[in-house]
């Protein structure tokens, strides 16, 4: 048996009965078996003590949108509309692609995410063996499926998708069940319906959750009108696509009927603010998806359109971009801006019940803050601190499943120096190449 005792910490346990607890907290063989503000009894011999003073406690954060790989390219091309940028800057570089280059890019992502308080995190990419092997060495949990775009011709479209069923009945409950995975066909502008449908049957036969781009800009949504006669929204319901537990990034333009309809077929929405007010696709109506009751969280997007990977800046932006639109100072709250990094993040990857909080019976994926920082003090609400003056930067150790991957800012698993080394490398000849 292995066991942590955490004393006199600041706990935010993200649960509504008991917010924050000044106190211990245990973690006994990679679950949280107790947290309170006693000190705890009955523990091992040979626990492990830490001195929880002048840190804070919280869950990891969930980031539920990104294409790890792309780090590579950041800071490449800015300032573009969406397919521009896609169509004539990075697809043109990703198809220089080779296996090492997806590697480094992960790994650099990985490092990134862990060290800014990111425990788990959903990737879209191609080649994702080398994402899932990165994921399994950083000790990060990942929920991973290989994206697909059916731009192509149907041998080809074949070969793709039975590479995505491949890699995902592969990788499934991998990496001692950190990993699970997914089915992604892009998005609807980039596969054709039929395409789209086999997916949705791929999915059925193996069980799995489908993910996709959707409703991201107006161009892309009046496309769809064009093409098929129906919004993004009504047009994957008619493929079937919800009628899989399913995931959808961006989710910019909906109407009020659109919004109704993802909130009862249950679909997850990966909000990504950042992403978004750079490529100018538009602000996601987030308070009217909330009031429905449609399942929210947060994403990144890649690096190469955020351009970084701190999941605390799309909490800020959460809570302060939609009190600026809707002119309502109380549209999203801290706490809620908090949750939706955490435990609504976790419910939109169906791991609610077992990430997310600082709950006894939950797995230990947590991270500490340095409060030790002015920006902390006074320390009047931690929870305000966190979400408008915090950022990954603050985050000194991480745990997962039980597991420390980040001790003092530096991750215990990986060789940092050696993955910057071979991420600029890879860059310079995906540019000279």
């Amino acid at each position: 048996m292995t066991q942590l005792w955490i004393e006199n910490g600041l706990f935010v346990t993200m649960d509504d009965a008991a917010k924050t607890v000044k106190g211990h907290m245990v973690v006994t063989d990679g679950l949280i078996t107790y947290v309170g503000p006693e000190a705890p009894t009955d523990l091992s011999p040979d626990v492990q003590r830490l001195d929880g003073s002048r840190l804070a406690f919280m869950p990891g954060l969930v980031n539920t949108h990104g294409h790890a790989a792309m780090t590579l390219l950041r800071g490449y091309s800015d300032d573009q509309n969406l397919q521009v940028w896609l169509e004539q800057k990075m697809w043109p570089m990703e198809a220089k692609y080779v296996d090492a280059d997806t590697k480094a890019g992960s790994a650099l992502a990985i490092v990134e995410m862990l060290r800014t308080g990111t425990t788990a995190f959903v990737d879209m990419y191609d080649r994702m063996e080398q994402v899932a092997t990165m994921t399994e060495q950083g000790g990060i949990r990942g929920i991973l499926t290989r994206g697909v775009i059916g731009l192509c011709s149907e041998e080809e479209q074949r070969a793709k998708l039975q590479d995505a069923i491949s890699f995902a009945k592969e990788w499934n409950g991998k990496a001692d069940g950190r990993i699970t995975t997914m089915l992604s066909p892009h998005a609807p502008y980039t596969c054709p319906p039929s395409y789209i449908e086999k997916f949705v049957e791929a999915a059925h036969e193996l069980d799995l959750p489908l993910h996709t781009h959707m409703s991201e800009t107006l161009a892309e949504v009046e496309q769809n009108v064009r093409d098929y006669g129906v919004r993004p929204v009504e047009h994957l319901d008619r493929l079937g696509f919800f009628s899989r537990p399913s995931l959808v990034a961006h989710a910019v333009h909906l109407t009020d009927d659109e919004i109704a309809l993802l909130a009862s077929k249950g679909v997850s929405v990966s909000h990504n603010p950042v992403s978004n007010l750079k490529l100018a696709s538009g602000i996601a109506r987030l308070s009217d998806m909330m009031k429905a009751g449609v399942k929210v969280s947060l994403g990144t997007d890649s690096v190469a359109s955020n351009n970084n990977l701190d999941l605390f800046e799309e909490i800020r932006y959460s809570a302060l971009l939609h009190k600026g639109v809707s002119g309502d100072p109380t549209a999203i709250p801290a706490w809620e801006a908090l949750k939706l990094g955490t435990t609504y993040g976790a419910d939109a990857i169906w791991q609610g019940d077992s990430i997310g909080k600082l709950k006894v019976g939950y797995k230990a994926d947590f991270i500490a803050i340095d409060l030790d920082q002015p920006h902390f003090y006074p320390l009047t609400d931690i929870v305000s601190h966190l979400v408008y003056a915090g950022t990954g930067r603050d985050v000194k150790h991480v745990w997962v499943d039980g597991r420390q991957v980040v001790r003092s800012g530096v991750c215990t698993l990986l060789d940092e120096e050696k993955i910057r080394y071979e991420a600029a490398a890879s860059f310079e000849r995906l540019l000279n190449g």
